[in-house]
């Protein structure tokens, strides 16, 4: 069961790995465009965040502030993401302040991951 939910755990980062790479592509070519690789990305990070909130596979009791945190930052980058390419599909445009804040959020989710114990 333990291996199980390590696998779980690695598919959580990777799909914060998907998002923040696809943001990462479109910063680097100056585009500041939002894709549907960063939507999967963000998908295969809330199935699996999801699934690793339930108290399976484990002796210790789970950080329900940590989770918490997190997931409000799930919801911001979902809500950024889905707001930005409705703008996209209308102006053709996007504003810095929301693209720059999906990576940062997206990073920040990915530390807390990792860094808070």
């Amino acid at each position: 069961m333990e291996i199980l939910r390590h696998v779980v755990v690695l598919v959580h980062l990777v799909g914060f790995a998907i998002l923040f790479g696809a943001w990462v592509v479109e910063a680097v070519n100056g585009k500041r465009r939002f894709t549907r690789l960063m939507d999967w990305g963000l998908a295969i990070a809330a199935v699996a965040g999801l699934i690793l909130a339930a108290p399976w596979g484990i002796e210790y009791d789970l950080n329900y502030v940590k989770i918490g945190i997190k997931l409000v930052i799930l919801l911001v980058i979902g809500a950024l993401l889905g707001i930005g390419r409705a703008r996209q599909r209308k102006t053709d445009s996007l504003p810095a302040a929301m693209f720059w804040a999906v990576g940062i959020l997206t990073f920040t989710n990915a530390a807390i991951a990792v860094l808070w114990r």
